[in-house]
């Protein structure tokens, strides 16, 4: 009889201890997949910039005025006489924008979004050495400057349609139109970024003729212009098919 309640015990502990393991294994395969879901998340993000950055060297080497994002710091420079190199300046903006989120979002801001500004600095770098890579391109009609204006918006579009498909890090300007749109859920992100790029640019040409008495041109032209109506809407259009194969390389929705 004690010989049956030790085997009873035994399997019941062999039992429990098999049970156990399989939890573990389950919990270790659910983390695996979290860490391996945040690396293609990163990645997406990565390739994102990649392409944003390359959308606004492009623009720039269309010498038709700066993205939307970039009008303020362009303008800052001349303001300050150079003391606000356009790194610096495009640092103090991006942190004024995450501090707009905070104003608005108040409770709902996660404090993980302040890691926007680094990745506004990394996002600087991209740009430079995207810059690089054109260097050798050379523009002699006006219709040449449109060609590469128009090249550098879709491309800006396309990185900000796969920065926020990557859903782990925005810049400040795509992390200002989010927020917006948490508490004005009406309005979709596209139509929300036309009206943020928008403001920036009409920011821009206000402190332009405040400071400067004209309207700073390397900043604010109509490549600017279109730029801010553009993109907002090519990123929503771009968002129909980069939302379906982020959902197919992250694995779930």
């Amino acid at each position: 009889m004690e010989e049956e309640l030790d085997e009873k015990k035994e399997d019941s502990y062999e039992e429990s201890a098999v049970a156990a393991e399989g939890v573990k294994t389950e919990k270790f395969r659910v983390d695996k997949q979290k860490v391996i879901g945040y690396v293609k998340r990163y990645a997406f993000l990565i390739v994102g910039l990649i392409i944003m950055s390359f959308g606004v060297a492009f623009s720039k080497k269309a010498a038709l005025g700066s993205s939307p994002i970039s009008s303020i710091p362009f303008v800052l420079e001349p303001i300050t006489n150079g003391a606000l190199k356009i790194g610096i300046a495009t640092t103090i903006v991006n942190t004024l924008i995450v501090l707009l989120q905070i104003i608005i979002l108040r409770k709902k801001f996660k404090w993980i979004n302040l890691l926007q500004i680094p990745v506004c600095a990394v996002f600087g770098y991209l740009c430079q050495f995207a810059e690089w890579c054109i260097t050798d391109i050379y523009l002699n009609a006006y219709w040449q400057q449109w060609l590469i204006c128009i090249t550098g918006i879709i491309l800006v579009a396309l990185g900000v349609s796969a920065e926020v498909t990557a859903n782990v890090m925005t810049l400040a300007g795509e992390g200002l139109t989010l927020a917006l749109c948490q508490v004005q859920s009406k309005i979709k992100f596209g139509y929300m970024k036309v009206i943020v790029d928008a403001t920036l640019v009409s920011l821009a040409v206000a402190l332009s003729f405040i400071f400067l008495h004209r309207l700073y041109f390397e900043s604010v032209r109509e490549g600017t212009a279109a730029a801010a109506i553009c993109v907002g809407l090519l990123a929503k259009q771009f968002n129909r098919f980069m939302k379906p194969l982020g959902e197919k390389i992250f694995g779930h929705k």
